[in-house]
């Protein structure tokens, strides 16, 4: 990939990647943390109110439910958190968010099946 050839550092090769979801959890305990102390920053408090905006799921058990489900699926870490993060309605809307080569590896019950439990988990979080 054209994209990994600009990047020298192989730490961010292998790094995995993180749905907003998570992201939002992980900073809201630091944040807790750095309340505590009276410690937090303006460019802090911006981040985790983006990644709350932004998180499909609030409840720390979905959160962890999205990735187990999604990682039972021969999917990449980027695919994993782009269907977290977006949660498509559709087979075509999936297949068009992870292109090129993208979710090829399953078929459409696959990826019905993967939706159906993800619209689970976002109507009973909590």
């Amino acid at each position: 990939m054209e994209f990994e050839e600009n990047f020298v550092d192989d730490d961010f090769l292998k790094g995995k990647c993180l749905m907003n979801s998570e992201v939002a959890l992980i900073l809201q305990h630091k944040y807790e943390k750095m309340c505590d102390e009276h410690s937090t920053t303006h460019v802090f408090e911006k981040s985790l109110q983006y990644v709350k905006r932004f998180s499909q799921y609030n409840n720390p058990h979905a959160v962890t439910q999205v990735r187990h489900i999604l990682s039972s699926y021969p999917i990449s870490e980027v695919e994993l958190c782009v269907l977290g993060n977006i949660c498509p309605k559709s087979v075509e809307e999936s297949i068009a968010m992870v292109q090129p080569k993208g979710l090829a590896r399953l078929d459409d019950e696959a990826i019905k099946k993967i939706l159906t439990e993800l619209s689970l988990l976002k109507k009973f979080d909590m």
